[in-house]
C-alpha cells in the first residue's frame, strides 16, 4: 500500500541518497516550483545525498547548467546522469558503431552540441543516414509531423537511439507536450528497431547506483511509467510527485482511487509513496 508522505524529510534517513527527476518534480521545463530549491537545500544541510536522474537527450553538463539557472545551487548534486549522457558514453567507447546519424531534436543545434568530441556526423538527409538520434523535439510537435520520417525510416531499415524515453513531459501551467518516447513506440510496435536509453531501462539505474557507491536508494519522480517502474525493477523504493505528469489526474477525487487507477492503465507498480509536490 502506497504511503502518503507530507514531506521528504520525513523518510530521508532511511536511505543513502535521494534521486530525483528533472520534470515535474524539481521544474516545469521553465521555472523551478515554489520551495522546492529551498526543500532540496534542507535536505542537503542534514547530511541527505541528492542526485539526478533525467530522461534528458542532452549531456549532465547542460543540465546541471539549466537547472543552476533555475534557483538551484550546483553544489547541491552528488552526480547528475541523463539518458542523453549515457548514450553519449556507448558512441564515444564505440559500442555503438554507426556513424552518420539523422537528429531529431528539440531546438536546432541540440544534436550538434551534444555531439561535440565524438566522431560522428550529422546529416539532415535520411537517405544517407545510418542510424537515427531521437533526443527530442519541438514543443506543439503531434504525431503526424514526424509519420514520414518514420515511414522513411521504417522502409530502410534503420535503427533509431533514442535518448528520452518519456511519452510526455509537464510545461509550465499544467500542460502537457508530447515526448520522443511517443515516437519510438510507434516505431516500435511497427516493427523498427529502437534502442532506449533512460528509465525505465535498469542500466541507467545501475550506472547511477554504481556513481554512488550504493542501492539503498530513493526515486522521486512524476511519471509510473519510467521513473516508479524504473525504481520497482531496480530494487529501489520510490515517491510519485502528484503535482507534475498527472496534476490534472489528482486535481480532482480521491487520490488512492485515482493512483490505482493510473497504475492500472500504466501498467505499473505502485510507488512506495505518494506526495503532492517536492517538499
Amino acid at each position: 500500500m502506497t504511503r502518503v508522505i507530507k514531506s521528504l524529510s520525513e523518510i530521508a534517513p532511511d536511505y543513502d541518497a535521494i534521486v530525483l527527476d528533472q520534470w515535474g518534480v524539481l521544474h516545469d521545463g521553465s521555472a523551478a516550483y515554489p520551495g522546492t530549491a529551498a526543500a532540496l537545500e534542507h535536505l542537503e544541510a542534514r547530511g541527505t545525498r541528492l542526485a539526478v536522474l533525467s530522461n534528458s537527450g542532452k549531456r549532465a553538463a547542460p543540465n546541471l547548467a539549466r537547472i543552476t539557472t533555475m534557483g538551484f545551487s550546483s553544489g547541491l548534486f552528488d552526480c547528475i546522469m541523463t539518458s542523453g549522457e549515457a548514450l553519449w558514453r556507448d558512441i564515444a567507447n564505440c559500442t555503438i558503431t554507426e556513424r552518420r546519424f539523422f537528429p531529431v531534436e528539440r531546438t536546432k543545434g541540440d544534436a550538434s552540441a551534444w555531439a561535440t568530441e565524438l566522431a560522428i556526423d550529422l546529416t539532415p538527409d535520411l537517405n544517407s543516414a545510418e542510424a537515427v538520434l531521437l533526443m527530442g523535439l519541438p514543443d506543439g510537435t503531434n504525431l503526424s509531423d514526424w509519420q514520414p520520417v518514420l515511414e522513411k525510416a521504417a522502409s530502410r531499415q534503420l535503427r533509431i537511439y533514442c535518448s528520452n524515453p518519456d511519452k510526455a513531459s509537464p510545461r509550465a501551467g499544467g500542460r502537457t507536450v508530447m515526448s520522443p518516447g511517443a515516437l519510438a513506440e510507434i516505431y516500435t510496435a511497427a516493427g523498427g528497431d529502437v534502442v532506449y536509453y533512460g528509465k525505465p531501462f535498469k542500466p541507467v539505474f545501475g550506472s547511477l547506483a554504481q556513481a554512488l557507491g550504493t542501492d539503498r536508494l530513493l526515486m522521486v519522480g512524476d511519471s509510473l511509467e519510467h521513473d516508479i517502474a524504473g525504481a520497482d525493477a531496480a530494487g529501489w523504493d520510490s515517491v510519485l510527485i502528484q503535482g507534475g505528469l498527472y496534476a490534472a489526474d489528482f486535481s480532482t477525487g480521491d487520490a488512492d482511487t485515482t493512483l490505482a487507477r493510473l497504475c492500472a492503465e500504466k501498467n505499473a507498480p505502485f510507488p512506495t509513496y505518494r506526495l503532492e509536490v517536492l517538499r
